[in-house]
């Protein structure tokens, strides 16, 4: 996937047992975060009645994505064109996401599935959690969904109110209580859009030098990122192999849905 073209023959099809549901599943590689926005985009207008999308996909170059409601002033937009990092909108909501060392998820679901939104939330974690736990057994025990839903207009008003992975909503996936994967829905007439980040490598902790704030705030950021947030390099103390996880994730994904 490249270039801006809206591309899936590398998917295949499965049909959902019990519903005329059928999935079409693609890994489309590197591309720019605008490419990546609209290909989501174009996969919740091409979900209809009986056909649904999971997608997975990365950054290149690294980019910032933020909330459909958060303003671009929030980033010094400069430095990050200087660094060579994009910044772009998220058709969803949440807030500001440095892409670098991860995989992306999406997923494009039509409602006639019968699930409400916060089932098909909750079922999308629990298919990366199987995901993860595949090519990783040794995190199940510690790995679990946040069980609670925090109040966030209070959250929105702290220093790290633009930061998405400073804190968990309700069903995200952490791991020892620190957020794994970050996730938004936004529910278009009668399709679902939810993506999010799966976290491998730290480099997504500097997104505190990209944002338009004090300067003694910045390392303050940075700290509450690291006590919040944590990456499956960092648990298991090694590389991860990027192509294994992405097929691990497919695998979780099916046993959940299908």
């Amino acid at each position: 996937m490249s270039n801006g073209q809206w591309r899936i023959e590398n998917g295949e099809w499965e049909k959902r047992i019990g519903s005329n549901v059928i999935w079409r599943f693609i890994d489309s590689g590197f591309d720019t975060g605008a490419n990546n926005m609209s290909i989501d985009l174009k996969l919740a207008e091409n979900a209809k009645s009986n056909k649904a999308f999971f997608r997975l996909y990365r950054w290149e170059p690294y980019c910032i994505s933020l909330g459909a409601n958060q303003s671009f002033d929030d980033i010094n937009i400069e430095k990050a064109k200087a660094d060579n990092i994009d910044v772009v909108k998220r058709p969803t909501g949440g807030r500001a996401i440095l892409h670098a060392e991860e995989i992306t998820y999406s997923v494009a679901l039509p409602l006639s599935v019968g699930f409400s939104q916060k089932e098909i939330y909750e079922k999308i974690s629990n298919a990366l959690v199987k995901g993860l736990i595949l090519y990783a057994p040794e995190i199940s025990e510690h790995i679990a969904l946040e069980n609670e839903q925090p109040h966030f207009p209070s959250l929105l008003k702290k220093d790290s109110g633009s930061l998405c992975f400073a804190s968990s909503a309700k069903s995200e996936v952490k791991f020892d209580a620190k957020k794994i994967i970050g996730s938004a829905q936004r529910k278009m007439q009668n399709v679902i859009l939810q993506h999010g980040s799966i976290l491998v490598g730290t480099f997504h902790r500097k997104l505190p030098e990209y944002l338009n704030v004090e300067t003694n705030l910045i390392e303050k950021l940075k700290i509450e990122l690291a006590k919040k947030t944590i990456e499956l390099e960092t648990i298991l103390k090694m590389k991860v192999d990027y192509r294994e996880l992405s097929e691990c994730l497919k695998k979780g994904f099916k046993d959940e849905w299908l």
